[in-house]
């Protein structure tokens, strides 16, 4: 029989649990420091709605990884108009910033001076090309706003399990593989498609190497953009013991010219994943490289809550 206070003697009595701290504790969440630069997010290839709500997503993502984080898309083939370029982006940022400042200091408000970068341009890039990245240089300097470019996102592991996401929505490859099932129409060799030339194919395979360890299947990179590339891959592992290929795009997706794809798989003769879209990790590897620049401490990841 329970008491008013509690129940009765003998029985278990559930008490609050306490506060945990040290490495268990939940950590107290990163926000981006006021007055910081905005992300500027770089999309190449032709302008469209799909191209601009995939930018978006991926920006949405981002802000959700660093609240208070001021982040916009400039288009590299952008009108100015429904697209707005990456050098007119660029330049209202900077515009925008200077705004700010003056605004806060006619209020009387404390606000320190602009200093640094308006803004850090983060490339909507898996790997390099050096084409593109000459353009979105020449950009940055048209805008005349002070901006940090940053390195392209691969190579990198969280590309590798993104690359392994999408085969295995494309029922390529297994979606665990310490799951004791197959897939009948897994794939037992990869090519690795991506565009930019040979930069492009060595460093893509940097991330092949991570896939293949996931797989536990040979993965070789080949160009899109570069003839015959494809070709001598897909024979290559035939070569090599492969009979069932899977051609999985290295790209975010508006990178890659129109058709080289569909080329691509008539020359391999084999089935592919879709490209890496606005697949989590594009959104979180976009803001490491923002955080990076600025030396901002990124959010842990996984850390137990309290």
């Amino acid at each position: 029989m329970s008491t008013p206070t509690g129940p009765a003697s003998g029985l278990p009595v559930r008490m609050p649990r306490p506060r945990q701290s040290g490495r268990h504790r939940r950590p107290e969440p990163v926000a981006a420091p006021e007055g910081a630069p905005a992300l500027v997010l770089a999309v190449p290839g032709t302008p469209s709605s799909a191209v601009r709500g995939l930018a978006e997503e991926i920006v949405s993502i981002a802000r959700s990884e660093l609240p208070g984080l001021d982040a916009v898309i400039g288009f590299l083939e952008g009108d100015d108009d429904e697209y707005p370029t990456l050098a007119a982006t660029l330049t209202g940022t900077a515009a925008l910033r200077t705004e700010r400042y003056e605004l806060a200091k006619a209020a009387g408000r404390e606000a320190a001076e602009p200093e640094g970068p308006a803004a850090v341009v983060v490339p909507l890039l898996a790997g390099p090309d050096s084409g593109l990245i000459a353009r979105i240089r020449q950009e940055v300097g048209d805008s005349g706003a002070v901006a940090e470019l940053t390195d392209v996102l691969g190579p990198h592991p969280l590309l590798a399990e993104a690359l392994h996401v999408r085969l295995s929505e494309a029922g390529l490859a297994r979606a665990d593989r310490a799951r004791l099932f197959t897939v009948a129409t897994a794939a037992d060799g990869i090519i690795l498609a991506t565009v930019g030339g040979e930069e492009a194919v060595q460093t893509a395979g940097i991330t092949g190497m991570l896939l293949a360890a996931r797989l536990a299947v040979p993965v070789m990179a080949a160009a899109l953009d570069q003839e015959g590339s494809v070709t001598a891959i897909a024979e290559q592992l035939r070569e090599s013991g492969s009979t069932q290929l899977a051609l999985a795009p290295y790209l975010v997706g508006p990178e890659l010219p129109e058709g080289l794809l569909d080329t691509a798989l008539k020359e391999a003769d084999c089935a592919a994943a879709e490209p890496l879209g606005a697949y989590p990790a594009i959104g979180k590897l976009v803001l490491s490289k923002y955080t990076t620049a600025l030396g901002i401490p990124a959010q842990p990841q996984g850390t137990p809550a309290s």
